[in-house]
C-alpha cells in the first residue's frame, strides 16, 4: 500500500482529515530521475512481435520523432541548391573538385566531390555521403607526413599506408571513387570551410538572445522552443547534401548511400532513418547502448525519449546497413543491441542486410580494416564487381589549399553572411518558414504535440489503486495513489464527490499548481469547489509532479558552468532524454483519468478537465491527447503563452512549444468536445469563473 494512501488512512483513524492535511501529504517527484546520456542504457524500445505491419508504425515513430528534435517537422522549403563545382584537382584515377552550395538561402554546406576518372561502363555511379566526425581539422584532417600518431597507426595494424594513416577521412573517399562512386565529403559547422557559424559548441551568448525572429542564435531560448538547433541544421545539410549528389551527371538514384564514423555516424544513422531515398547506409563506431553521443550536434530535444540510437538505426531496417565497433562506448555492442538489431532484421525477412564488425582492440577509430569492410558491403550490394577484399592503395594526401572551396575566385563570406548577422537571419528564415508551413495544419499540429507528451492514456489493465475515504456532510472525500504500471509513476490524488443522488455522474478533474489547496476554503471546501459540490459535480484533484517547483531539474554533462550559457548546459542534455515537467504533468493528467473511466464505483457519466492555478497550459495539452476520453473542458490560461518564459530552466518551458502554435494552437486541436477558456483578454479568470464555466460545461 502506498504511503500516502496509509497516511489518510491514519488520519481516518484520528477521526480528523481535512483538505489541509492532505495538501501537505508527500508526492511521488522521487520516482522519478532524471535519464542521463553517460550512464544510462539505451536498449531497443519496441514491445510485442516485430511484425512487418508493427515495425511499419514504429519506423514512423521513429522518423517523426527524429524529424521533430531536428525542428525539420514538417521538412522545411527546399529553395534553390544554387551550387558551384570548380577547381578540379587530377589525380590518377580519381578527380576532386570544390563545392558549395545553399541548404537554407545563404547558408553555404562545404566540401569535396570525389569522382572516378573511369565512370563504370553503363555510366551509373553510386552516389555516397561521407559526413565528418570530431576528428581534428575535420575535412582538412592530416595527422602529417612523419607524426607519431601517424607512425603510431602504422605500428598497431590499423593503416597499411602512410597515406590512410595521415589522412584515414579522405582514405574512404578515394578509394570509394576509385570502385566508381560519386562520394561527397562535406563540413559539420565550424569546421573547415564551413565558417558562417565559426564555432562547433557555441554556447549562449547574450547578444544573441533575443526574443523575436532575427534577434536569436542557436543555443537560446526562443531557438529553443522552434526546435531549432546546430543538430538539426546538419541533419538538414546532410538531406540537403543528398539532393546535391542527385545532380552530379550520372549519379544512379536507386543506389545512394551515407556512412561516417562517430559523429559522422550520427549523421549517417540520422539520415537513414528520415530519408528514403538512401539505399544502404554505414554508419561506425556510434550504434549502441551505451552513450549516445555526447556533442550538441549529436543531441536536441525530444530525441531520444522513448528511443535511442538503436531504435534509430533499426529504423532503416530491412536495408541494407553495416556497422562496426571499437574500444570505446560501442564495445559492448555484440552482446547489447545487436542481437536485438539482429531480430528486427530477420523478423522482416532480410538478415543478410545486416552486418557488423567487432574490432575492440583499436580504439575509436574508421581505421583501414573497418573500411575494408565498407568497401566490401558496397561493393556486394551496389555490385560493383570488385573481387573480395576489396584493399585501398596509397594516394596522394590533399593540402588544405588544394581541398578549400574558398579561393580568389570564390571569395569566402563576410561581412553580414558570417557571424551574429548571419545566424540571426538563418533561423528567421527557418522560423517564418516553418511557420507557413504550419499555418491551419490542426494534423501536423497533433502530431507534434503527441510526439512531445508521448504518450498514450494508460490501459486499464496498466493502473492500481486503493482508496481512503471520510464522510462529510455534502460530499464523500476519497483519497488514493494511482500507480502506472507501465511507466512506474505515481500520482496521488483527492476526490470529493457528492453524495447519493446529488451526484449528476460529472467528474471536473482539476488540475492546479498548488493541488488541492485550491478547493480548500476558510473551515471547510473553497468557494469553487462548493459550487461545484452544489450542481452534484464530482472533483478529482491530482498532485501534479513537481507543481509548485521554482525550476526544472537539469542534468548539464559534465559541467560546473555557473554561468548556465556554455554548451554543456544546452536544453538538448536533459529534454533530449526526459520530459519536461508540463509534459510530466500532462502524464499525470492522462493516468488521472485513465483511473476514473477504470473505476467501477465512479462510474462517470462526462469527464471535464479543468486548467487553474497556473495549470492552464497544461491542462490544454492533456486535452488535446484526449479527444476520445473527455466530455469538455475548462482552461484558465491567465493569458500565459510559452513565449513568455525567461528561460529553458523555467517550470513552464516546454521545447518546441512556440513553433507548434502555443496556447491557442493547443486549445484549437480540442475539436472534439467543447472548451471554454478563462483569463484572456477581457474574459475574468480565477477558480471561481472556472467553477461557473464547468457548472455551465456539465448542463446543469
Amino acid at each position: 500500500m502506498t504511503s500516502l494512501v496509509l497516511y489518510a488512512l491514519r488520519l481516518l483513524l484520528l477521526g480528523s482529515i481535512t483538505l489541509s492535511a492532505l495538501a501537505q501529504t508527500p508526492t511521488a517527484s522521487a520516482s522519478r530521475p532524471l535519464r542521463e546520456l553517460y550512464t544510462d542504457f539505451f536498449p531497443l524500445h519496441h514491445t510485442g512481435p516485430i511484425t512487418p505491419q508493427a515495425w511499419a508504425a514504429r519506423k514512423q515513430d521513429v522518423r517523426d520523432r527524429v524529424l521533430l528534435a531536428s525542428g525539420l517537422f514538417p521538412l522545411p522549403t527546399k529553395t534553390p541548391l544554387n551550387a558551384v563545382v570548380y577547381g578540379r584537382v587530377e589525380r590518377d584515377d580519381y578527380t576532386i573538385d570544390r563545392v558549395f552550395f545553399e541548404s537554407f538561402p545563404g547558408h553555404y554546406v562545404t566540401g569535396s566531390l570525389y569522382l572516378p576518372k573511369n565512370p563504370p561502363r553503363d555510366g551509373k555511379m553510386p552516389g555516397i555521403l561521407s559526413p565528418h566526425g570530431h576528428w581534428p581539422q575535420g575535412r582538412f584532417m592530416d595527422l602529417g607526413a612523419n607524426s607519431a600518431a601517424m607512425k603510431e597507426q602504422l605500428a598497431i595494424g590499423a593503416e597499411r599506408f602512410e597515406s590512410g594513416a595521415r589522412a584515414p577521412l579522405q582514405a574512404r573517399c578515394v578509394q570509394l571513387a576509385r570502385m566508381g562512386c560519386a562520394v561527397f565529403f562535406y563540413d559539420t559547422l565550424g569546421n573547415a570551410d564551413s565558417i558562417q557559424i565559426a564555432e562547433h559548441r557555441s554556447g549562449r551568448r547574450p547578444d544573441l538572445n533575443g526574443t523575436e525572429p532575427g534577434t536569436y542564435g542557436l543555443y537560446s531560448l526562443m531557438a529553443d522552443l522552434r526546435l531549432q538547433s546546430n543538430f538539426g541544421l546538419q541533419t538538414w545539410n546532410s538531406v540537403r547534401a543528398l539532393d546535391f549528389i542527385l545532380t552530379v551527371p550520372g549519379v544512379d538514384p536507386a543506389r545512394l548511400s551515407v556512412t561516417g564514423a562517430s559523429g559522422g555516424a550520427t549523421q549517417a544513422m540520422m539520415l537513414a532513418a528520415i530519408d528514403d531515398r538512401l539505399a544502404t547506409a554505414f554508419p561506425c563506431v556510434m550504434v549502441s547502448t551505451a552513450m549516445q553521443g555526447g556533442c550538441t550536434c549529436e543531441n536536441a530535444s525530444y530525441l531520444r525519449i522513448n528511443q535511442g540510437n538503436i531504435d534509430i538505426a533499426a529504423a532503416f531496417a530491412p536495408k541494407p546497413m553495416g556497422l562496426t565497433t571499437a574500444d570505446d562506448w560501442t564495445k559492448e555492442l555484440e552482446t547489447k543491441g545487436y542481437p536485438d538489431l539482429k531480430n528486427v532484421w530477420k523478423a522482416l525477412g532480410r538478415p543478410e542486410n545486416l552486418l557488423a564488425t567487432f574490432n575492440t582492440h583499436w580504439k575509436h577509430n574508421y581505421n583501414h580494416v573497418s573500411r575494408t569492410t565498407m568497401y566490401g558491403f558496397m561493393n556486394q550490394h551496389f555490385q560493383l564487381g570488385f573481387k573480395a577484399p576489396v584493399l585501398e592503395r596509397s594516394f596522394v594526401v590533399s593540402s588544405p589549399e588544394e581541398a578549400t572551396v574558398w579561393t580568389t575566385t570564390h571569395p569566402k563570406p563576410a561581412g553580414d553572411k558570417i557571424g551574429a548577422a548571419h545566424e540571426k537571419a538563418l533561423l528567421k528564415h527557418w522560423s517564418e518558414d516553418g511557420a507557413r508551413l504550419l499555418s491551419e495544419k490542426k494534423d501536423l499540429l497533433r502530431r507534434a504535440w503527441s510526439l512531445m507528451i508521448g504518450r498514450t492514456l494508460p490501459q486499464a489493465t496498466d493502473v492500481t489503486f486503493s482508496f481512503g475515504q471520510k464522510e462529510h456532510a455534502d460530499y464523500i472525500l476519497l483519497t488514493t495513489t494511482v500507480y502506472d504500471r507501465k511507466n512506474q509513476e505515481e500520482v496521488p490524488c483527492t476526490i470529493l464527490r457528492p453524495k447519493g443522488v446529488k451526484w449528476n455522474g460529472t467528474i471536473a478533474v482539476w488540475l492546479a499548481n498548488s493541488g488541492v489547496q485550491t478547493l480548500d476554503g476558510a473551515g471547510g471546501l473553497s468557494p469553487a469547489a462548493k459550487t461545484l459540490i452544489e450542481a452534484g459535480i464530482a472533483i478529482a484533484c491530482p498532485s501534479l509532479y513537481l507543481a509548485g517547483a521554482k525550476e526544472q531539474p537539469m542534468n548539464p554533462v559534465k559541467s560546473q558552468d555557473a554561468s548556465r550559457n556554455e554548451w554543456r548546459w544546452a536544453a538538448a542534455y536533459t529534454y533530449g532524454y526526459n520530459p519536461s515537467l508540463v509534459v510530466r504533468r500532462v502524464h499525470d493528467a492522462m493516468t488521472t483519468v485513465a483511473m476514473l473511466r477504470s473505476h467501477p464505483e465512479m462510474k462517470a457519466a462526462r469527464i471535464i478537465l479543468v486548467g487553474a492555478d497556473g495549470a492552464g497550459a497544461v491542462a490544454a495539452a492533456a486535452a488535446a491527447m484526449m479527444p476520445q476520453q473527455l466530455n469538455g473542458a475548462v482552461i484558465d490560461t491567465e493569458g500565459f503563452r510559452f513565449a513568455s518564459v525567461n528561460d529553458q530552466w523555467h517550470p513552464m518551458f516546454v521545447p518546441g512549444a512556440v513553433k507548434y502554435g502555443d496556447v491557442p494552437g493547443l486549445i484549437s486541436l480540442s475539436d472534439t468536445f467543447r472548451v471554454t477558456t478563462v483569463g484572456e483578454a477581457g474574459v475574468p479568470g480565477g477558480a471561481e469563473a472556472v467553477a461557473r464555466a464547468v457548472v455551465a460545461t456539465s448542463g446543469r
